[in-house]
């Protein structure tokens, strides 16, 4: 409620400073030889730059331009509001106010036109926080090489050799992906060695029971 009524009050109290300079801005000028709706239009020029120079300086507070055109239309406004409280003769004006008043509407145009054109200043962006940690070194991680299978050495005396037990049939079942798999290692010992691999030592390659690896010594036969 009472936020309410500040604020109103606050509207009133700026509607009617307004309303008082506006009047006094346009009864100097009609003193100063502008009539019709030529006095009507200095109190609005005046106004209009002054509110122009304010915008200008609420986005660019450094900008003396904003600040010097500001002053002009306030000096403007308040020269206007002490000339018509009876410091100035309305019925006998002066030629210095009456070639100022004249020579308002070409310097109001030019403080309009280089507020309106004056390029707002780029904000740039706030470089980022850049953290306290230390940055991690990169780290290569290399692969040491797998080592290759080791083959059985091989026998001096293939003669020598005892003979392997053939079994008779198969008795387990040998997966296909498997069974290829025992083939090229049977291949590989027989390049060695010059000899067929043994079910013994099948097994022991494979890491499966000696009745699969039986079975598959059968098959590879």
């Amino acid at each position: 409620m009472f936020r309410t009524l500040r604020f109103d009050a606050v509207l009133i109290q700026a509607v009617i400073a307004g309303a008082l300079s506006f009047a006094h801005l346009h009864d100097l000028a009609a003193a100063a030889g502008q009539d019709g709706w030529k006095a009507w239009a200095y109190p609005v020029s005046v106004d209009l730059l002054m509110v122009a120079a304010w915008r200008r300086m609420r986005t660019d507070t450094s900008n003396r331009d904003a600040w010097l055109w500001f002053t002009i239309a306030l000096t403007a406004s308040l020269g206007a509001n002490v000339a018509t409280a009876g410091m100035l003769d309305m019925n006998n004006v002066p030629a210095w106010l009456r070639i100022l008043v004249a020579g308002w509407p070409a310097l109001a145009f030019l403080g309009g036109t280089l507020l309106a054109h004056t390029p707002a200043p780029k904000q740039e962006p706030e470089p980022m926080e850049q953290a306290d940690h230390e940055p991690v070194p990169d780290l290569t991680v290399e692969r040491a090489p797998e080592p290759a299978p080791e083959l059985p050495p091989a026998n001096p005396d293939p003669e020598k050799a005892p003979p392997e037990p053939v079994p008779s049939a198969p008795a387990v079942a040998v997966p296909p992906a498997l069974l290829d798999h025992a083939r090229k290692i049977a291949d590989a010992h027989h390049a060695q060695t010059g000899a067929p691999i043994d079910s013994e030592t099948l097994r022991a390659r494979l890491g499966v029971p000696p009745a699969l690896a039986d079975s598959i010594a059968l098959q590879l036969a």
